[in-house]
């Protein structure tokens, strides 16, 4: 039997015109088919591979370089694919050229996230649960994604920061060095006063705080002998940085108040005016 006559041969072998320049058959369809399926079987046992050898915060941070890859995969298998059958996109891409340009521009920083998402997520420069500081917005992530990361603000805002952003602006990682960080308040105060007492009723105020460390002992540091007063900046431990403006605003309701107690003054500035020629009376 002749199996060019064969009506099931005949049917995958039905040419199907799509425009003037594109010609698809059943057999090509369902060869593409099978590759897909063939990439999908090949990447899901790859998947489970790499996943028994990740622990489960891994899984999470690379789930996303996971699809990504993905995606790029099925892209090389369809191009490579398409070219062995012998089908002819040429036309196609030509008619498409205009189109094509303006997609691909308004798709450039869409690329462009991704690739810095990946960058991200591989170099674990940010973590969820880390405090970031980017274009002075200060806050706590909680997602990373291929194309975005958010985070949240102390006001309970949501930031939702393009991942280009990362790489294009300077980023300051507050937890990068661990959970623990040091801060410091600044004050000054009237050249009379008992700098000595002055240190140790500092230290105690801050060791009061409940959020400031205990263990890192807080220290008192003289700055300077300014133009007004005398600088003194306390330099203290926490560990839950997101909250360190209350801290630091807890801190100086305590300073004042405890001037006020122990009548230390914070002076104003002062100049002194010197006349050339003295006015008369």
């Amino acid at each position: 039997m002749n199996l060019t006559q064969n009506p099931f041969i005949k049917f995958l072998n039905l040419e199907i015109p799509l425009g003037s320049t594109i010609v698809i058959t059943p057999r090509s369809i369902l060869i593409i088919l099978f590759a897909f399926f063939i990439t999908w079987l090949v990447l899901k046992t790859f998947k489970k591979i790499i996943h028994r050898a990740l622990s489960n915060e891994a899984k999470i941070k690379f789930k996303s370089i996971f699809s990504f890859f993905n995606y790029f995969i099925y892209t090389i298998v369809s191009l490579v694919t398409i070219d062995t059958l012998g089908i002819d996109l040429t036309g196609f891409f030509a008619a498409s050229a205009a189109l094509l340009v303006g997609f691909g521009l308004a798709l450039q920083t869409f690329i462009q996230d991704i690739i810095s998402g990946v960058f991200i997520i591989a170099d674990q420069a940010v973590h969820v649960g880390d405090i970031i500081q980017i274009d002075g917005q200060i806050g706590k992530v909680e997602n990373i994604t291929l194309r975005t990361t958010r985070a949240v603000t102390r006001d309970n805002k949501v930031l939702i920061i393009p991942n280009h952003i990362f790489l294009t602006k300077i980023l300051y990682n507050w937890t990068e060095n661990g959970a623990l960080i040091r801060e410091s308040v600044s004050v000054g105060v009237a050249y009379d006063t008992d700098t000595e007492l002055l240190q140790k009723h500092l230290i105690e105020l801050a060791l009061n705080h409940p959020l400031i460390h205990k263990e890192n002992k807080p220290i008192v540091l003289f700055e300077d002998f300014g133009d007004n007063a005398l600088k003194f900046t306390i330099v203290f431990s926490m560990s839950n940085s997101f909250n360190l403006y209350k801290v630091k605003s807890d801190l100086r309701f305590s300073m004042n108040k405890l001037f006020k107690e122990k009548g230390v003054e914070i002076p104003y500035p002062q100049r002194t005016i010197s006349f050339i020629n003295p006015i008369e009376k």
